[in-house]
């Protein structure tokens, strides 16, 4: 459920079962297969911080005030981080109908129209983070929950169980890392945003200074630091860039900084101390010194809204509002009477998080020594600032910034404690064990170390990584793949990369492929497909021949459909290169390594469509010819039945290297059984086969018997848990005393009297017991 990883689209809706994706239009998100039952629907919208979810929510709401979504009568939206602030409780009309939207008049005949037609109701809470502590989410108890009054939890709590407003739909924001999947047992939908794609990153950059002067020169001066431009992918982040950029220009300066620390830190300085007297100066750096506090202390909460009580400075709570790293918003009453609140919430993610860094670099109460406790790549503990995912790099970065003016202007620490906490973590990576990192741990040591831009520090690591990396899982942004590249090109070793279920994209891909020193790698069979059809029409023959050489299948798992898709497109594919790799090399013949090389294949489709599957398979089995290992069991049992077993014999001439067959679990008959018995023979590598625990009988055993002398290189043959009985037994007993070649023979099946098994196993010490 969690495995949903980044492609190139802006919205991909992913399949919970065989987790697959697909690219979608806005329309379709409330697009559900029908069913039966119209019980209240949830849809979750996944996406790292700044990726857009609720810019996405704003225009589905702008949408449906057009005329889309037109199955909806009523929109509510919630921002998560508000409601969930006041320590209050509310009844469902009081949320839906004070909080969200006051009626003028008929607010209790609206709320009972509600109540009775809640299919025509849409609930948006956006920011799922903001409504769970991570430990406690209460259970919705109360009798008649729709008119009881509730914590925002419990209400939410209500929904989810589907004992308030049963048949609404709930459409969740979320974090692809927040725990939203332990309080909703049944998900109908997911759907993931993921970042611009380089065109659409131009695309914004472009937009973004179409009216100004500097448009052409902006979008150069912003390629040229690809690690900006890579952090362009998240929307956020290009607007932070696109901003600088725009000051960087008017400024007359001809370059940008080259990290993110230094954006972070310049854009502060922009909107603060330019054109400053010394007292507000003074008045500044307190001011941010006090909000950077804040920010650590909600910020450990997992929050990033405040209340006005809690904000006690007014100076400070002006300061933060001039300078927009607050937002306000009204709070909830329960009746006009009450006097009108209002709370402050952080205007971005990514301001809340240098701040912080910037709280734990001048906090006097915090030791030099216990800085490094806050860098992410602890190997000891469970990773505990995952929600504050970038304070880490920004706070290894102003480590290394503590001499730029443009720090100083922001703090008046001296530079001698600067210097001391530079060798505080230059001590402490020093001493890291860095082969014992896990992959997450160890890609956030590199995006820290990279934000220190320390020559030595790079060198260190670089030189110090293990030659097999393993990103296996690990989503991998275009900011990931720079820092990753940045760092492989300064090591002097080989190295090998599986890149599998990274989420990796096209150009990232090819830049690692092309690295001298990555010798292999493995990644997912489309990415790599679809990387070599592009440099096949760009006509990049030189990489495409080094990447096809680099690229490792074996072994290989198929577990969907799209898995043997996949594989027919890759076989598909060496058939297309010939021409390509025969131009560029001049060779007669070319065979893509991967495809030669291949020697275990696991099948692993279960039965839904494992019939389906190996029919499609089989047609491109005779392209691998070094197969030794094909394995059709599986947990979830492919099930390809009689059909799948003839399906696959009529192939068996071509496997002349397969040593090991399993076809275990597979509800083969006796009609499978003679199939198999007739192509077997022609299996004249193969050393041992499986067929536990199918369906054969003794006629099934009396085929297989017969041909047993003619399998010469045949050493196991397993037919236990099947249905053959003492006298398919003794024809298997029978053709053994032919074929002394044969080292093992597992029969043991229920139908089989013990005493007949025992007396064969006397006969014949080969046959197990």
């Amino acid at each position: 459920k969690n495995s949903a990883k980044a492609m190139e689209k802006e919205l991909v809706t992913c399949s919970l079962q065989e987790k697959e994706k697909t690219a979608i239009d806005r329309s379709q998100i409330f697009q559900i297969s029908p069913r039966k039952d119209l019980e209240t629907k949830v849809i979750v919208v996944l996406g790292k911080a700044g990726m857009g979810k609720s810019i996405l929510i704003q225009k589905i709401c702008q949408d449906w005030s057009n005329g889309e979504f037109s199955q909806f009568e009523f929109v509510f939206w919630f921002d998560c981080k508000q409601i969930s602030l006041p320590e209050k409780q509310y009844s469902l009309k009081e949320l839906l109908l004070e909080f969200f939207v006051k009626p003028q008049e008929g607010s209790k005949e609206i709320f009972e129209y509600i109540l009775q037609n809640p299919a025509k109701v849409l609930l948006v809470f956006d920011g799922f983070k903001g409504l769970h502590d991570h430990e406690n989410f209460p259970r919705c108890s109360a009798s008649q929950p729709e008119k009881a009054l509730c914590s925002i939890k419990e209400l939410l709590s209500g929904l989810i169980q589907k004992k308030i407003l049963n048949g609404c739909t709930l459409l969740f924001t979320a974090r692809p890392k927040d725990k939203l999947y332990q309080y909703v047992s049944k998900v109908d939908k997911t759907i993931e945003i993921v970042g611009f794609s380089p065109q659409q990153r131009e695309l914004y950059i472009t937009k973004y200074f179409e009216e100004s002067h500097y448009c052409d020169h902006a979008l150069k001066l912003i390629k040229e630091r690809e690690y900006l431009f890579s952090h362009c992918y998240s929307p956020v982040m290009c607007r932070f860039v696109c901003f600088l950029c725009e000051t960087v220009l008017e400024m007359g300066e001809k370059s940008l900084p080259s990290t993110l620390t230094e954006v972070f830190l310049k854009f502060f300085h922009q909107k603060i101390m330019l054109m400053q007297t010394d007292v507000t100066t003074t008045q500044n750096q307190e001011s941010l010194a006090t909000l950077a506090r804040i920010a650590w202390c909600l910020g450990e909460k997992h929050q990033s809204a405040v209340t006005s009580d809690l904000l006690s400075s007014k100076e400070v709570k002006e300061f933060a509002l001039k300078y927009g790293f607050f937002l306000p918003f009204a709070l909830p009453r329960h009746s006009d009477s009450e006097e009108e609140e209002f709370g402050s919430t952080f205007s971005d993610f990514a301001i809340q998080n240098f701040l912080c860094a910037l709280h734990l670099l001048l906090a006097e109460e915090l030791k030099d020594k216990n800085l490094t406790k806050y860098l992410s790549f602890l190997s000891k503990k469970k990773k505990p600032y995952n929600w504050l995912d970038l304070m880490p790099r920004f706070l290894a970065g102003l480590m290394f910034l503590q001499d730029d003016p443009y720090f100083c202007s922001l703090s008046n620490e001296d530079a001698k404690q600067s210097t001391k906490k530079q060798k505080t973590l230059l001590k402490y990576i020093r001493r890291l064990q860095i082969n014992t990192l896990c992959p997450e741990r160890l890609l956030e040591l590199l995006r820290c170390v990279y934000e220190t831009q320390n020559n030595y520090l790079l060198q260190h690591v670089a030189l110090r990584l293990e030659p097999d990396l393993s990103f296996l899982g690990i989503v991998l942004t275009p900011p990931d793949v720079h820092v990753l590249h940045s760092i492989l090109k300064r090591s002097r070793k080989e190295f090998s990369l599986d890149l599998r279920n990274s989420g990796i994209d096209m150009q990232g891909l090819q830049a690692l492929v092309s690295l001298r020193n990555v010798t292999s790698f493995r990644a997912s069979l489309s990415d790599t497909v679809r990387l070599w059809k592009s440099l096949e029409q760009t006509k990049n023959y030189e990489l495409l021949k080094a990447s096809t050489e680099k690229f490792v299948l074996d072994p290989f798992k198929a577990k969907t459909m799209k898995d043997i898709s996949d594989l027919s497109d890759l076989v598909e594919m060496q058939k297309k290169m010939m021409n390509c790799v025969q131009e560029a090399s001049g060779c007669t013949r070319y065979e893509i390594p991967a495809i030669r090389n291949l020697r275990k294949l696991e099948f692993a489709l279960g039965p839904a469509c494992g019939l389906q599957g190996l029919l499609k398979l089989v047609k491109i089995l005779a392209a691998f010819p070094s197969l030794q290992h094909l394995d059709l069991d599986a947990l979830s049992e492919n099930g390809i039945g009689d059909e799948g077993a003839k399906s696959l014999s009529e192939v068996f001439p071509t496997l002349t290297s397969l040593e090991t067959l399993n076809l275990s679990q597979n509800k083969i008959t006796d009609l499978g059984a003679e199939n198999l018995a007739t192509a077997l023979p022609s299996l004249s590598s193969l050393k041992t086969l499986s067929l536990y625990n199918n369906n054969i009988c003794d006629f099934g055993a009396e085929n297989l018997a017969k041909v047993l002398p003619a399998m010469t290189s045949l050493r196991v043959l397993d037919v236990q848990y099947n249905k053959i009985t003492g006298v398919g037994a003794q024809q298997l007993t029978d053709s053994l005393r032919k074929c002394p070649h044969i080292k093992h023979l597992v029969m043991w099946n229920p139908t089989i009297p013990y005493g007949v098994l025992e007396h064969l196993h006397q006969l014949d010490s080969r046959i197990s017991v």
